[in-house]
């Protein structure tokens, strides 16, 4: 799409050399942006545009720069016409948001892909034997490779679980990883999230307005599909449901419209044609679970719960919960229903657990990492604790059951007071604490104030998991974006965004289809 003055102006002249050869097509520099010495995913150091980003940056620069913001501003309204929103529990200004969204997308290579996914794949088997183990025979702790007072001491380990067999052994079936890239480029698996993972539905919603933006660059850019990921959950809750039943009643369990992610809930269970239920709306008899519909009593085979590990059940559980199901765990136990995911997760979710994740790659798979950890000091260890201390100037230090970027102090941007308090914090609680180094975490090209500039980005891809065999990566995921100049902190409730994530196809890969073809 780009005009022929910025082909001239970005060396793509087809022009004849004077031996008559044709040279070699340059690629386009992205104009008026600067990587300010960052590891740019878009561009290079020169601004020079990557393989699989030359479409895009010369349709940039072919466009005026109020042309972009347009474009930004017509993707916004639709995305608010269709009522996709997230509640900010502490906003005295109002509860529902619009989560922000930058027009320029992440690209990211197939190579880098294959790499990516090979990766997950590799982590979610290993966390699936590791919570089979856990609540099992602990022999990872038997043999020393994890502390018992670790596990035992982590706040979402819950001995209600022990002895839990779920279907196939499969405990999460559905997990959202997140990952970033340092300064070389380089991906590491910053956190776990195999509870409740939300965001998919800014995913799907992100490429359903991209798409018709920008419909000849996305063409043009070979980019992998991600409108299949309904159907696919879909078919995962199928597999997993109780033995002998062939055509399974699914449900989604919401804590209902005041949660954060209720629209995520709701728009699931619409795609997926299943209903969306509240633990009201549901019954045990028997140690079966019934739903209640205007035609009677109707069985459910299959749950995916969007309801926390110790509000599913108060008869378990929390006895003040008003959120789940009294006897669920009974009939979860007795075979009659699957849950995903399967309750008792959320002890791979501690931020301190997490830092043995790849010891436990190579406990249950004999294999080494793919993806890398983030470097992480553990605050009980006395050696790692005296060292964080030492050093809060320089370290990320967060809470070990905290999410949604709360609990998190960013050591160089931090005050002095506030350093002094994370101390206290530390001293008084070492179990709830780690430290990471500061990354310089990679940036993308941003829409901000009419001028692209390079803001701090991670990425949320989802897994699907029906059996040790049976694992899927969406092609891409949630790119968060810290929308604030110089910010790490790309959490939707801290003021951040998301952007659309293209992965390039590789030669025989499905690519996604036209808008007009959906």
């Amino acid at each position: 799409m780009a005009s022929s003055s910025s082909q001239s102006q970005n060396s793509q002249s087809q022009s004849q050399r004077a031996d008559g050869s044709s040279p070699a097509i340059r690629a386009p520099r992205l104009a008026n942006y600067q990587c300010e010495g960052f590891f740019d995913e878009l561009v290079d150091d020169r601004t020079v545009a990557r393989p699989d980003a030359e479409s895009l940056v010369a349709l940039i620069n072919s466009l005026p720069p109020e042309e972009l913001l347009r474009r930004q501003n017509a993707i916004e309204r639709s995305l608010y016409q269709m009522g996709i929103t997230f509640t900010v529990y502490s906003d005295e200004a109002g509860t529902e948001k619009i989560m922000p969204f930058d027009v320029v997308p992440r690209i990211i290579s197939a190579m880098l892909w294959q790499h990516i996914e090979a990766g997950l794949k590799q982590r979610i088997m290993a966390l699936n034997r590791f919570l089979a183990d856990i609540y099992g025979d602990q022999k990872i702790i038997d043999d020393g490779i994890i502390p018992r007072d670790i596990i035992e001491s982590a706040p979402a380990f819950l001995k209600e679980c022990v002895g839990l067999r779920p279907p196939g052994g499969v405990w999460c079936h559905i997990t959202g990883t997140d990952l970033v890239r340092d300064n070389t480029g380089a991906v590491y698996v910053l956190e776990d999230n195999l509870r409740c993972p939300s965001g998919v539905s800014y995913v799907l919603q992100n490429r359903h307005v991209m798409k018709r933006n920008f419909p000849q660059v996305f063409g043009a850019s070979r980019v992998r599909p991600v409108n299949d990921y309904p159907s696919r959950l879909y078919s995962m809750l199928q597999a997993i449901a109780p033995e002998g039943v062939t055509s399974p009643t699914i449900a989604v369990l919401t804590p209902g419209v005041y949660n954060s992610a209720y629209y995520e809930h709701s728009y699931l269970a619409q795609q997926m044609g299943v209903e969306l239920v509240e633990g009201r709306d549901l019954v045990v008899e028997d140690d079966v679970v019934f739903m209640r519909t205007t035609d009677g009593l109707q069985q459910v085979d299959v749950l995916y719960r969007r309801v926390d590990d110790t509000f599913i059940d108060p008869e378990t559980f929390r006895e003040d919960s008003c959120l789940g199901v009294a006897g669920l765990m009974r009939a979860y136990r007795a075979g009659n229903i699957a849950l995903a995911n399967a309750p008792g997760t959320g002890v791979a979710d501690d931020k301190v657990v997490y830092a043995y994740v790849p010891a436990m790659i190579r406990y249950y798979l004999d294999e080494e990492p793919i993806l890398a950890n983030v470097p992480t000091y553990i605050c009980q260890r006395e050696e790692d604790r005296k060292y964080v201390l030492d050093n809060l100037d320089k370290l990320v230090v967060k809470a070990a059951g905290e999410s949604g970027g709360y609990g998190i102090l960013i050591g160089p941007h931090a005050t002095p007071v506030e350093r002094a308090e994370f101390a206290d914090k530390i001293r008084n609680d070492p179990r709830n604490y780690i430290a990471q180094p500061t990354l310089q975490l990679s940036r993308v090209p941003t829409l901000a104030g009419g001028n692209l500039e390079g803001r701090h980005v991670d990425l949320r891809p989802y897994i699907l998991c029906s059996g040790p065999d049976d694992i899927w990566v969406m092609p891409g995921g949630l790119t968060r974006v810290a929308l604030k100049k110089g910010s790490l902190v790309v959490n939707s409730s801290q003021g951040g965004g998301s952007k659309d994530t293209w992965v390039a196809a590789e030669e025989g890969q499905e690519i996604a289809p036209d808008w007009q073809d959906e």
